[in-house]
């Protein structure tokens, strides 16, 4: 078991893309779910599958290239980073942010939109 599940996740999403491998398994946890259909709504991830113990996710591939070019985790288990709505509305990155809101995992656009503010997650480029 690790001490953060979605960091873990999330790079191991990261060093498969790099390494030009199609699919990443992993222990079934609520939030690395989450972001997975997260990733998934943006385009990175073209599959999600979960049974009763392990989550499976597709990379998505363009022109035998990953989408997922990168990723830079956020708030880590000894700093977390929070931001209210009116900061998250601020932010004008071409990469796409994640984030955890009360309801669920939101990509910064979409929470400031709603008018949510949470944790930073991660910065998927």
């Amino acid at each position: 078991m690790t001490n953060y599940p979605v960091g873990d996740f999330l790079i191991r999403i990261k060093n498969a893309a790099m390494g030009g491998k199609k699919e990443v398994v992993f222990p079934k946890v609520k939030m690395v779910v989450e972001v997975a259909l997260a990733l998934k709504k943006e385009g990175f991830l073209n599959e999600v599958k979960t049974d009763k113990t392990q989550i499976t996710a597709t990379i998505t591939y363009y022109k035998k290239e990953p989408l997922l070019l990168d990723i830079k985790l956020i708030s880590k288990p000894g700093l977390r980073v929070y931001m209210g709505a009116s900061e998250l509305s601020k932010i004008r990155k071409p990469s796409i942010i994640l984030v955890s809101t009360p309801k669920g995992i939101l990509s910064a656009k979409s929470a400031a939109k709603q008018q949510l503010g949470g944790e930073l997650i991660v910065e998927v480029w």
